[in-house]
C-alpha cells in the first residue's frame, strides 16, 4: 500500500508537468486549429535556459547547494522566470516567423512548417549543450511523512506550482477581458475581427502563454528530474500531447485533466511485474501511453472532456 501511494504522488507530480505542456498544445489548436510540433523542443530549450541562469549565478551541477537558504529560493525564482520569459517570447517569434505567414495557407502547410522548426530547435539544442545528458543542481530537498508514506518534498512543491499556475490560466481565460478575446478568436476568427479584436494580437499573446507555461514546466521539470538533453521535448511533448487529446484538444480543463491521468497511469504501469509483462511495466509505460493516444484517436477523437464540434471553414 506503501508503494502505491508513493508512485499515487508521484504520478500526480509527473502529470502536472504534462499537464502544463499539454495547455500550450490545447491552447494553440483552440485558437488557429494548428498542432504546434515546436512546443515540446520550446520546453527543452527552457531546461537549458533553466541550466544557464543557474550556472551564471554560481549554482551548477559540479557544485551543488548544500543547504536550502533564501539566497538559493530567489536564485530558483529568478531562473524560472528566466525560463517562462525565454519561452514564451521564442513562442511569440515562432508564431509570427514560421505561422502567422501561413495562416491562410492549405492546412498541410503550417504543419511542415511546426515540424521543421521542431527539428531547427533540436539543432539549436545540440550545438549548445551537445548531445548527450546535461545534468541538472541536486538541491538538498529532503521529505516528509505521510501516514504510511515518505514524500519528496518535490513532488509536493511541483504539485503546489502547477496547480497555482493551472488555476491562474483558467481565472485568466475565463474571468478576464483578454480571456473573453481569447475564447471569441478561437470560436469565430473573423467575426471577433470585425467585432474590433486584434486577432493577430490574441494570438501572439496565447503562444505567450503557452510558451511560457512550457518554460514553467521545464523549470519544475528540473527540478524533479536528473538531467535533460536536446531530444527531451520530442518525447515530453507527444506524451503531454497524448494528455491533450485524452482530455479533448482545445479544452482547457481537459489538459489539465489529461495530463494528470496521464502522469498516473505512466507511474502505475511500473507496478505490473515481469510475470506479466517482460521486464515489468517500466519498461512498458511508454508503450501503455500511446497505445491509449491510438485507442482514444480511434473510439473517441473528440477526447474525454471535448465535443464533436463541425469543422470552421
Amino acid at each position: 500500500m506503501a508503494t502505491f501511494l508513493n508512485l499515487l504522488i508521484v504520478g500526480l507530480a509527473t502529470g502536472a508537468i504534462y499537464a502544463l505542456i499539454a495547455l500550450g498544445y490545447t491552447m494553440v489548436y483552440g485558437i488557429i486549429e494548428l498542432i504546434n510540433f515546436a512546443h515540446g523542443d520550446i520546453f527543452t530549450l527552457g531546461t537549458f535556459v533553466t541550466i544557464a541562469i543557474l550556472s551564471m549565478l554560481g549554482v551548477t551541477a559540479a557544485n551543488p547547494p548544500s543547504t536550502m537558504s533564501w539566497v538559493l529560493v530567489s536564485e530558483l525564482a529568478l531562473a524560472c522566470i528566466g525560463s517562462f520569459l525565454f519561452c514564451a517570447v521564442l513562442g511569440v517569434l515562432i508564431e509570427r516567423v514560421a505561422y502567422r505567414p501561413l495562416r491562410n495557407a492549405p492546412r498541410l502547410a503550417p504543419l511542415i512548417s511546426a515540424i521543421g522548426v521542431s527539428l531547427v530547435l533540436q539543432d539549436v539544442g545540440k550545438l549548445w549543450f551537445g548531445n548527450t545528458n546535461v545534468s541538472f543542481v541536486s538541491l538538498p530537498i529532503g521529505s516528509v511523512q505521510m501516514g504510511p508514506v515518505n514524500v519528496d518534498v518535490i513532488n509536493i512543491f511541483v504539485l503546489v506550482v502547477a496547480i497555482i499556475l493551472m488555476a491562474g490560466l483558467q481565472l485568466l481565460v475565463t474571468r478576464t477581458r483578454i480571456g473573453r478575446a481569447m475564447r471569441a478568436v478561437a470560436q469565430d476568427r473573423d467575426a471577433a475581427a470585425l467585432m474590433g479584436v486584434n486577432v493577430n494580437l490574441i494570438i501572439g499573446v496565447t503562444f505567450f502563454i503557452g510558451a511560457g507555461l512550457a518554460g514553467a514546466a521545464a523549470f519544475i521539470y528540473s527540478l524533479k528530474f536528473p538531467n535533460t538533453y536536446f531530444y527531451l521535448g520530442f518525447e515530453q511533448g507527444l506524451i503531454a500531447f497524448t494528455a491533450a487529446v485524452l482530455g479533448g484538444i482545445g479544452n482547457l480543463v481537459g489538459a489539465m485533466f489529461g495530463g494528470l491521468i496521464i502522469g498516473l497511469i505512466y507511474s502505475l504501469v511500473t507496478l505490473i511485474p515481469a510475470t506479466v509483462l517482460p521486464h515489468g511495466g517500466n519498461a512498458w509505460n511508454k508503450a501503455v501511453i500511446f497505445a491509449i493516444l491510438i485507442l482514444i484517436l480511434v473510439f473517441r477523437p473528440s477526447g474525454l472532456f471535448g465535443q464533436n464540434t463541425p469543422e470552421k471553414v
